[in-house]
């Protein structure tokens, strides 16, 4: 590529950063510990959203040997809300190598930060560049959008090839002694200005030589394969209330997306189920040690979804006799980590 035109390209993009950028806290530091807190909140979430949990961890959790020393429910509590619940699980062991293996010290590289639990290409292209100005491109969903765009490449997003394509694109136009201020400055151009749906061509900086701008392709770039269809499955949530007033939680200890977070008893159906079923699961599978007062339906059907699958959840609430083993009063239950549509159903329901 021409240097006189990546200069330019580059220049353009930087002058509309300073001029346009946001206030966030994690851009007024190199600190690679505040770095790696957003960058591993901010995947899959707006800034909108992460904000807040940012805020949050690092007043809790001040450096990477606090967020070290901290348990495990401590910091997945802390994280509830915000999904992707393996993040927090590889963030907090990832803390830990970090306190434990290098004495508290990050990697200063692009090779040595890829080989962190949780980090891959893009979080350690950001780390390398925003703390220590290696000349390593970043390449988010941002990147994607803004160069598909102004140089009217249709590759598939969705193909594994897509991300090196992009990747080699971006590094040819990283200005060497400016790098963390270039891939801060282009994830924000697709942040704010390049948007995914109707960006305001009219005011943009390079409505003068923008290919899908000048092809009236901006709609359709870039171009990225539909997933899979969502898997649909019913959840029946059973929850319990004993003579006493308490209730029965189970931690998910299996591999999973809520893996280590607390849910009421569970049993999966093939369509919604009726009260009868809910009958004979009880009288079969739960609480054997109680006598099974009452069942009814709470009413407050939800529909969860994720990026893989659609859950269809209903809560069934069981009235028994006696005092549940290993029993929970609902002020103890909303100190533990639990799963958002969990959370949701607590405050609205259990009152």
């Amino acid at each position: 590529m021409h240097f006189n035109f990546t200069m330019e390209f580059s220049n353009r993009l930087i002058k509309w950063y300073l001029d346009n950028k946001r206030s966030l806290p994690w851009r007024d530091t190199i600190d690679p510990y505040s770095i790696w807190l957003s960058e591993i909140m901010l995947q899959q979430t707006r800034v909108a959203q992460g904000l807040a949990y940012f805020l949050s961890f690092k007043t809790h959790f001040p450096t990477v040997l606090d967020l070290a020393k901290a348990d495990e429910e401590a910091v997945l509590k802390l994280w509830q809300g915000l999904g992707y619940y393996s993040r927090a699980r590889n963030l907090h062991a990832t803390a830990k190598y970090i306190a434990n293996e290098l004495d508290g010290i990050f990697p200063n590289n692009f090779q040595d930060l890829l080989k962190l639990k949780g980090v891959g290409d893009y979080t350690a292209a950001a780390i390398a560049s925003f703390c220590y100005n290696q000349a390593v491109p970043v390449v988010d969903g941002n990147v994607f959008r803004v160069l598909a765009r102004y140089f009217d490449i249709e590759t598939d997003i969705a193909q594994p090839a897509a991300k090196k394509e992009f990747a080699a694109l971006a590094a040819e136009l990283l200005p060497i002694n400016d790098a963390a201020t270039f891939n801060q400055a282009i994830m924000e151009f697709g942040a704010l200005q390049c948007v995914p749906q109707n960006p305001d061509c009219s005011v943009c900086v390079f409505n003068d030589s923008c290919l899908a701008r000048k092809f009236n392709k901006v709609k359709q770039l870039p171009v990225k394969s539909k997933k899979a269809k969502a898997k649909i499955r019913h959840f029946n949530y059973l929850v319990a209330e004993d003579s006493v007033g308490n209730t029965q939680m189970e931690k998910r200890v299996e591999k999973g997306i809520w893996q280590n977070l607390y849910d009421f008893p569970l049993f999966e159906t093939e369509n919604v189920a009726a009260i009868n079923i809910v009958s004979e699961k009880l009288e079969s599978e739960y609480f054997n040690g109680n006598e099974i007062v009452a069942v009814e339906d709470f009413e407050c059907d939800i529909i969860h979804k994720l990026s893989h699958q659609h859950l269809h959840i209903k809560f069934w609430k069981v009235q028994v006799d006696g005092s549940l083993e290993d029993g929970i009063s609902v002020e103890k239950l909303k100190l533990l980590p639990v799963p958002i549509v969990i959370h949701n159903f607590i405050e609205k329901a259990l009152e």
